[in-house]
Order: structure tokens, then C-alpha cells, then sequence
């Protein structure tokens, strides 16, 4: 059982990792992040949207 637990956490890990990495992608090329991965790393999408660039 320790097993399941322990690829569980993983892959969890790896899903937030993965947003991260996606949403950074997004924003630096001047796009708007998938809302889920803002969502799964814990970001309001309407805030995230009232950012200003300059």
C-alpha cells in the first residue's frame, strides 16, 4: 500500500510541476495560462488577469 501512496504523491507532484511549467510557457510568450493550471497551483484566474504589464 505504501507503494500506491508513495506514485500517488509523485504524480501528483509531477501534475503541479507540469501547470508551472505550462503557465510560465504561457505567460512568457505573452498568453493567457490554462485556467486549470492556474486553478492546481492555487492562482484566482481573475486576479491572475488584472496583472498589468508593462
Amino acid at each position: 500500500m505504501t507503494r500506491g501512496i508513495f506514485s500517488g504523491r509523485l504524480l501528483g507532484l509531477l501534475d503541479v510541476f507540469g501547470s508551472a511549467v505550462s503557465a510560465a510557457s504561457a505567460t512568457r510568450n505573452h498568453r493567457q495560462p490554462d485556467i486549470r493550471d492556474l486553478k492546481r497551483l492555487g492562482i484566482d484566474p481573475d486576479r491572475f488577469r488584472e496583472i498589468n504589464r508593462f
